[in-house]
């Protein structure tokens, strides 16, 4: 990364009233990391392009530090223009597939005293801060920015309010403010709060991974294990939340601070440690740290054999709930007087196994579960491996299931291939644990995706919440369903939920943009879609579903470049599933040579093995052809196959249909329950 380079004084504006412009690169750091040449370059465009812009109205870059830009303009207006011709210029650019750049900007005025062709101020503070609560893409304002500038906006621009924040450092709350313009994304995630956690109404906590001194890939396994299975348990303590895996590990390896952490997560306590293998014996330390004042509420050390490591885990989890005790009292009206630790942690551990070899394969099944094929394959040979191991472990069988259920979902298989096995395996799991939540949210999938049982899949994915309410699998499969059966606005509150639970996880994300999408509101749903790539930039789907949100929009241009690079993200594997939206985005945007080439890979793969029906029905619809996609997805219907509980809501995707009486025939014999007006 480039140096702190201050600019040149003679160029400098005087001491005085100035407006400011602060940029960078959100998720630099990562990319620097994973993509050093390719970032280089595409740093010395972006460094272009923000000068031109910067130069063109007036600014002096009076410093850089990293990929950071600092600038100073006479005007507010200058300012507000300058960096509205930024964001639009970096929008359109052309980046390489891998470093997607997104730069987010933050503009306030104020009295600067300049030394040494630097400025010095509280001014220069309090715009950091504020762009330091933003989203890459995202251009915020305080309220006096907001002020000067509101009679001196650029054609097409309007500025909109975002309420009161509490910005780190800062003794009172900003009324924040965010620059819009229809060429541009207009919707974000919330911003990122910079002081205390949010969440008040209940004791929270972050179980990080935990650190492997060991050095070798087996207990990088084992290390991760331990810090996933303290998860599951604290999740089934009431009135506790826990942040899920997905965002938890998000920052393993990382050389992240802990109030950083905390902060990103929007949690108040934090677990952290470490493990030593060496042959039987394990050396584990563990801390709970208490993030307002950084100090630790409790630690220890543990020396045992390999085969007590789960006497460990419940040693570490009645710790953290004893110090937890009085916030868990006083999380909720009609809690019970006490809380016993030993009791909670013990209830919390049903459906386990005590055979240290199968726990250690279930957790690399879940590691591989939603994937690609290959990693699919693989998520089932380890759970396999698991129950043959451990015939009595409950969580295992229900990973089993959740792995065929979702297998024949993403990969479009014949749903007799796999209901079979996926039936089997969650009758097991409840056969063993008739109370075990991971079970029952299995439960449900089978039921939704291959029975088309409403109320019992209702029914199962309630009763999982129940169970454990902190589970975020639990509320986001119950969101999917409830967004999938037309209930739009139940929907949006539980996949919310499991975004709080979750907040670094790419599934809630995902379903809020499509969800988005149903509604018509294509900008919410392009930025949900940059925001999941955003935290799992090797995501594919996400671009797939980028590229078709692009195009309904009608920007046909960075729809292609987003379906461009999801090919080549497919390129070798055959993901029917994928390769049907991808013929829908070149449809919309007319170009229908490619997607006839979609239609002959998905006839070339069905000559090979059973491909969804569903596939070929919306390419067709898309090309206009309504009475073909119409028999398509009369197959469907018959073949029963798991793509078609989405027909409630596939209108919202597929426009063509919408008002077709013959497509509404078929959603009728679907069954479904009456939907939101």
């Amino acid at each position: 990364m480039t140096a702190n380079v201050p600019a040149s004084p003679s160029v400098s504006l005087p001491s005085g009233t100035v407006t400011l412009l602060f940029t960078d690169i959100e998720g630099s750091t990562r990319l620097w990391e994973q993509q050093g040449p390719a970032m280089g370059a595409a740093l010395a465009r972006h460094d272009e392009l923000l000068r031109r812009s910067i130069g063109a109205h007036g600014g002096h870059v009076f410093k850089t530090v990293g990929d950071a830009f600092c600038a100073a303009f006479h005007t507010a207006a200058d300012g507000l223009a300058a960096a509205l011709d930024a964001q639009r210029a970096l929008h359109v650019e052309r980046w390489a597939e891998s470093v997607q750049l997104r730069v987010r900007m933050a503009l306030h005025i104020g009295a600067v005293e300049m030394r040494d062709g630097d400025y010095f101020g509280a001014p220069l503070n309090r715009v950091a801060r504020l762009l330091s609560a933003g989203h890459g893409g995202q251009t915020l304002l305080t309220e006096s920015m907001r002020d000067l500038c509101r009679d001196h906006l650029p054609p097409l621009a309007s500025v909109k309010a975002l309420g009161e924040h509490g910005l780190r450092d800062l003794a009172r709350c900003e009324t924040v403010f965010q620059l819009c313009h229809p060429d541009l994304p207009q919707a974000f995630p919330p911003l990122k709060s910079l002081g205390a956690p949010l969440d008040k109404e209940a004791p929270s906590i972050a179980v990080l991974p935990f650190v492997n001194m060991s050095r070798d890939e087996e207990n990088e396994y084992f290390a991760d294990g331990l810090a996933e299975e303290l998860m599951n348990v604290l999740a089934k303590i009431r009135g506790l939340r826990v942040v899920s895996r997905t965002s938890a590990f998000y920052f393993k390896g990382k050389d992240i601070d802990i109030p950083t952490v905390a902060q990103k997560l929007n949690v108040a306590t934090v677990l952290e440690g470490s493990v030593r293998k060496s042959g039987k014996r394990v050396r584990i330390t563990a801390q709970l740290i208490q993030v307002a004042n950084d100090s630790h509420l409790w630690s220890e050390t543990y020396d045992r054999e390999l085969d007590d490591v789960f006497a460990v885990q419940d040693d570490i989890a009645q710790s953290v709930v004893k110090e937890l005790r009085a916030a868990l009292l006083g999380a909720g009206a009609g809690r019970a007087a006490s809380v016993d630790a030993r009791a909670a942690v013990q209830a919390a551990v049903t459906g386990r196994t005590n055979d240290p070899e199968a726990w250690r394969l279930y957790l690399r099944g879940r590691s591989f579960l939603v994937g690609t094929q290959q990693e699919m394959d693989k998520s089932i040979d380890c759970f396999r491996q698991a129950v043959a191991r451990a015939p009595d472990y409950a969580m295992a069988y229900a990973g089993l299931a959740e792995a065929y259920t979702t297998q024949a979902y993403l990969r479009a298989f014949d749903r007799t291939e796999s209901v079979g096995k996926a039936q089997a395996a969650v009758t097991r799991a409840l056969e063993l644990d008739p109370d075990l939540a991971e079970a029952h949210t299995a439960l449900g999938l089978v039921r939704f995706f291959f029975e088309w049982d409403w109320e019992g899949a209702d029914a199962a994915l309630r009763r999982a919440l129940e169970l454990n309410p902190g589970s975020q699998a639990a509320n986001e499969e119950f969101g999917n369903f409830l967004i999938t059966m037309g209930r739009l606005d139940e929907g949006f509150t539980r996949t919310s939920e499991a975004t709080r639970l979750d907040p670094l996880s790419v599934g809630p994300v995902h379903n809020l943009a499509i969800l988005a999408m149903i509604r018509g509101d294509y900008d919410q749903a392009a930025a949900g879609f940059r925001r999941a790539i955003d935290i799992d930039p090797n995501w594919t789907w996400g671009y797939t579903k980028l590229a078709r949100t692009l195009a309904r929009q009608g920007n046909c241009e960075e729809a292609l470049a987003q379906a461009e690079i999801a090919e080549r993200r497919l390129a070798g594997g055959a993901a029917p599933l994928s390769w049907s939206w991808l013929g829908v985005t070149y449809a919309t945007c007319g170009d229908t040579v490619r997607a006839r080439q979609m239609l002959e890979r998905l006839h070339a793969l069905e000559e090979k093995q059973y491909v969804d029906p569903v596939t070929f029905a919306q390419v067709h619809g898309a090309l206009g052809e309504v009475e073909v996609a119409l028999d398509w997805y009369e197959k469907a219907f018959a073949d029963r196959t798991p793509n078609m509980v989405f027909t409630a809501i596939l209108p919202g995707l597929s426009p063509e249909l919408v008002g077709n009486p013959r497509y509404q025939a078929i959603v009728d014999r679907m069954g479904f329950p009456r939907a939101e007006g």
